[in-house]
């Protein structure tokens, strides 16, 4: 099996690590490999992936590559209503929320827009599309970003999204787009996407949430490095507002201002 020598493996898990915070493991070699030879060919970097790697981690390549090794390297793994508990929970909170107040939502990890879109149809539902709520999504992969935008969706990947969603809210496409979904229209507008690096200062233009998404992200990051995301991203959590992560990850012993109501459910303040 092809793979980088050890060095410079630990070399770009360094990189990696750097721009983006998540730390890549010793059972990712394959795959870094395999996405290494693929971004060296697209970016015409030839076939010597040792080589290449080298030049990634001296800085020898341009500003736009490194962005591509981001996405390349980002997990996206996603689809419609995962991890369902949440979305009882959401609807919950949406009802009791039927007032002239905005209901805000953040999809903080939000890959090709699947979690964000369930969110959307969800509250389409619940509250009605002229009830005054919007939700956000964030990733950092520039190319999710832009998938995100356009909601447009194999329907193979729509598989648990309820077939009285999938006639109401979605468009079922044919010629050319067949086999493939689009978000409603007024779906999309009340949804909007933008690039952010949860390690890093966030938007200054994100406004502040009833409900934050911060799921199957955390697994990444070290427990320091976990924290100090948390932080950031409940400072744009009302007070009382809710976060949700994934079942599988955890928050105790992060010493953060976040009371647990339900697994994976926490209440801010």
């Amino acid at each position: 099996m092809a793979q980088l020598q050890a060095a410079t493996f630990a070399a770009i898990t360094e990189l990696f690590h750097r721009v983006s915070g998540i730390r890549l493991v010793e059972s990712k070699q394959a795959l870094v490999y395999g996405r290494l030879q693929k971004l060296a060919l697209d970016h015409g970097q030839g076939a010597d992936v040792e080589a290449f790697a080298q030049r990634l981690v001296r800085g020898q390549v341009s500003e736009a590559l490194m962005v591509d090794l981001v996405d390349r390297l980002t997990t996206n793994e996603t689809y419609f209503f995962r991890e369902p508990q949440h979305f009882d929970d959401l609807r919950q909170r949406a009802q009791g929320a039927k007032s002239a107040r905005e209901f805000l939502v953040w999809s903080g990890a939000s890959s090709s827009g699947e979690e964000a879109y369930s969110i959307a149809m969800l509250l389409a539902d619940c509250l009605g599309l002229n009830h005054p709520w919007s939700i956000w999504g964030t990733d950092l992969s520039t190319a999710m970003v832009e998938s995100a935008r356009q909601g447009l969706y194999s329907m193979e990947r729509a598989r648990n999204v309820p077939a009285d969603y999938l006639r109401r809210f979605c468009l079922k496409g044919t010629q050319r787009y067949e086999g493939q979904l689009l978000m409603a229209r007024e779906l999309r507008a009340k949804t909007q996407f933008l690039g952010a690096n949860l390690m890093q200062p966030l938007p200054g233009n994100l406004p502040a949430f009833d409900v934050i998404f911060l799921r199957n992200v955390l697994i990444y990051f070290d427990a320091t490095a976990k924290a100090a995301i948390v932080r950031r991203v409940i400072e744009k959590l009302k007070p009382d507002g809710v976060l949700y992560t994934g079942h599988a990850e955890s928050l105790t012993g992060l010493n953060l201002p976040l009371q647990a109501v339900a697994p994976a459910i926490y209440r801010h303040g």
